[in-house]
């Protein structure tokens, strides 16, 4: 740590300050174009499901061929637009939002570290733990922004091109169309927390190297990796250690009544991840030498 970090790490850091910080950091990342271009293509799959699915029905066939094939809830969007959500977060979540994720948590630390800015962000009144819990924070929203994005799109599309109406539950029980919209904010918050382990993996990695595109590139391929070790019968016995298992589990809420067994366990697992990337993110950068 340098004198001038040494020196402005005991001064009184105010509340406004770190607000400001974190209000910085969104602005910065939420205005970069690659961030937009994420948040583009991630409003464009709802689109092209919506698309393929009436294109696909429009001689009164279902979706899938009449077989069900697809994403979940794929071959109910004909009869309610409002399934369009479930299907496009059910075919986003393995892996357009969380490479968006990575690369955004990639890019945190690195990405400064390689454009030489880290080193004046860490002058600044914020120390080294606030800094790294302010850029965590960041990615947490872009989680959430990024799920809204999809679930928006999807909601749009859904009523533009399908009826809205009251729906069926996986259970068989009908659900009014208000109490549908609920369901499907809760699965909107439900699967922006299944990606707060990403987030945190993608920090640490980010305090490992330099190079942001390294730290992107390594984020997304362990994203990868661990889906395709998911995926191995042989594996059973590490699988639900894997932050991908319980991903899809969010669509326990659009049973009646909800099923919350595997979705505790996401949500536990994930805040397992997060404690554990994101104390060592902080155990690493907290101890590493800043140059540049």
């Amino acid at each position: 740590m340098s004198r001038a970090e040494v020196a402005e790490s005991v001064r009184p850091v105010s509340p406004l300050w770190t607000f400001g910080l974190l209000r910085n950091e969104l602005v910065t990342t939420f205005r970069r174009w690659r961030t937009l271009a994420l948040l583009a293509v991630l409003a464009g799959v709802p689109v092209l499901v919506g698309i393929a699915v009436k294109m696909e029905t429009g001689d009164g066939s279902s979706p899938g061929g009449g077989g069900g094939a697809g994403p979940a809830f794929i071959s109910q969007i004909t009869n309610n637009g409002l399934f369009l959500v479930f299907t496009a977060l059910a075919a986003t979540l393995p892996f357009f939002l969380p490479m968006a994720v990575g690369v955004v948590a990639g890019d945190a630390i690195a990405g400064e570290a390689n454009s030489g800015t880290l080193r004046y962000l860490l002058v600044a009144p914020a120390g080294r733990s606030r800094l790294l819990l302010t850029k965590y924070a960041t990615v947490v929203i872009f989680c959430l922004a990024a799920t809204l994005v999809v679930a928006v799109s999807a909601l749009t599309v859904g009523a533009l091109l399908f009826p809205l109406g009251d729906l069926t539950t996986i259970s068989g029980t009908q659900i009014s169309l208000a109490e549908g919209l609920g369901r499907a904010l809760l699965i909107a918050l439900a699967v922006a927390a299944s990606l707060i382990g990403v987030a945190a993996l993608g920090l640490f990695v980010s305090t490992l190297t330099g190079s942001g595109i390294a730290a992107m590139a390594t984020t997304v391929g362990l994203l990868i990796t661990v889906q395709i070790l998911d995926q191995i019968p042989q594996l059973h016995a590490l699988q639900p250690y894997f932050f991908s298992h319980y991903w899809l589990s969010f669509a326990d809420l659009m049973r009646e009544p909800v099923y919350w067994d595997e979705l505790a366990r996401n949500l536990g697992l994930q805040a397992l991840y997060a404690a554990v990337f994101g104390s060592a993110a902080w155990a690493r950068f907290t101890a590493k030498d800043i140059t540049a």
